[in-house]
């Protein structure tokens, strides 16, 4: 992951380190948060699977996959 460099007035990194203290997060946690909100807001794709379905349009309809369920194994018969 491209590490990016960030900069705060004093003020401002008292709060985000105040806060992230309070909810038990850490900087990069809180970070992730705020840009994930701020690329909702204004209307992008946060993950690979949303970007996917934006590309596709709204008329494209979503197939769910069957999923493999696990065989039931046959008992083996006993000779005798």
């Amino acid at each position: 992951m491209p590490g990016k460099r960030v900069q705060f007035d004093d003020e401002t990194w008292q709060q985000l380190d105040l806060l992230a203290h309070d909810q038990m997060k850490d900087f990069q946690e809180l970070a992730d948060e705020a840009f994930r909100d701020l690329l909702r807001k204004h209307g992008r794709p946060t993950d690979l699977k949303a970007a996917l379905r934006q590309s596709a349009g709204a008329s494209a309809d979503v197939v769910p996959l069957h999923r493999k369920g696990k065989r039931r194994r046959r008992a083996k018969s006993v000779e005798k």
